[in-house]
């Protein structure tokens, strides 16, 4: 007498398929989502800081506030990383206010 099935004729739907319930499931998955934006815009904003701040400071910007819109539980992250952004702009405006081109070297 066997008290399991055969791994053959076993589905691999239980492993595969995502557990959730109706609601929750989707709202952990949004805050998730929102949390790894919020990290995602503190980096860039950082990163802009050095290099590329004319691409890089509006992405960061556009993801914290899509952070802080969704409910994200890093609220300080997106919130640096939004600060980061347009500080990335503002150093871009100063550098190029001061060698009056968008591209500017040291």
């Amino acid at each position: 007498m066997r008290l399991t099935t055969p791994a053959t004729h076993r589905t691999a739907t239980h492993r595969t398929a995502p557990r959730r319930t109706a609601a929750g499931g989707r709202v952990r998955a949004a805050v998730r989502d929102a949390d790894g934006m919020a990290v995602a815009s503190f980096v860039l904003g950082l990163l802009g800081l050095l290099v590329l701040n004319i691409v890089l400071g509006p992405i960061a910007i556009a993801l914290a506030a899509t952070a802080l819109r969704r409910g994200t539980s890093r609220r300080g992250r997106a919130c640096l990383g939004l600060g980061l952004g347009i500080a990335d702009l503002l150093v871009l405006l100063a550098l190029t206010q001061m060698s009056d081109t968008i591209s500017w070297s040291l």
